[in-house]
């Protein structure tokens, strides 16, 4: 499945950021049975390129897999290599933009302002990764942006939790990016994967039939 076809299911990615990738299968599954589409393993984790790849071998076809925190080329060839179908950057990465043209998947880096949204979107994003959105005024700043620059799609990502995804989606976003406030614990040793179960349920709630507009990026 497509990010953007994961996205018109369930317009959330959910940000898997830990020290070890070694229950990214397990935490996966519980977001995917509570209705989850899009997941992304980010490059904090040293061993997420094996996550990748062993969640990519017995990945559900209804599951788009990405890779976040990507800030090179190589990081970009490793997770495609590996199994990622998208990628995503905290940063407007010009040469992870191209690199994933090149590869032909989708990128979404982070921008903060409309010159920094607007030049990744000029240089060939998919979408654009609104970060930290929170910091950054919230769903009001979200509507703001949207006003002059209506026609890139917007996934912001920062401070988004499972009671006001909803705001975004309804401020014009196409998606929204969801980390900690949604996995908390669940990656760790130990973690509690009912109350993810719980965390998650509420989310897809919450994101289902608010966004106004579908998700319109380069395939």
């Amino acid at each position: 499945m497509s990010l953007q076809q994961a996205m018109e299911i369930c317009p959330a990615v959910a940000i898997l950021r830990s020290a070890s990738a070694a229950r990214y299968t397990d935490v996966t599954d519980v977001l995917v049975d509570a209705g989850i589409r899009a997941v992304e393993f980010t490059f904090t984790a040293p061993d997420v390129a094996d996550a990748i790849r062993s969640y990519a071998a017995r990945k559900p076809t209804e599951v788009a897999l990405g890779a976040g925190t990507v800030l090179t080329p190589e990081q970009a060839r490793e997770a495609v290599d590996a199994g990622a179908t998208y990628l995503i950057s905290p940063a407007v990465c010009l040469d992870v933009i191209e690199e994933a043209n090149r590869l032909g998947v989708p990128v979404l880096p982070g921008a903060a302002t409309p010159t920094e949204i607007l030049t990744a979107w000029r240089a060939g994003a998919a979408m654009v990764k609104v970060f930290p959105a929170s910091a950054l005024g919230g769903p009001a700043y979200l509507k703001a942006i949207r006003g002059p620059l209506p026609d890139i799609p917007l996934v912001p990502t920062g401070g988004v939790d499972v009671d006001n995804a909803g705001a975004y989606l309804r401020a014009g976003a196409v998606a929204v990016g969801v980390g900690s406030p949604l996995v908390a614990d669940a990656c760790d040793p130990g973690g509690d994967l009912d109350a993810l179960a719980q965390r998650a349920r509420t989310l897809v709630a919450g994101v289902g039939g608010t966004r106004k507009a579908s998700p319109a990026g380069r395939a």
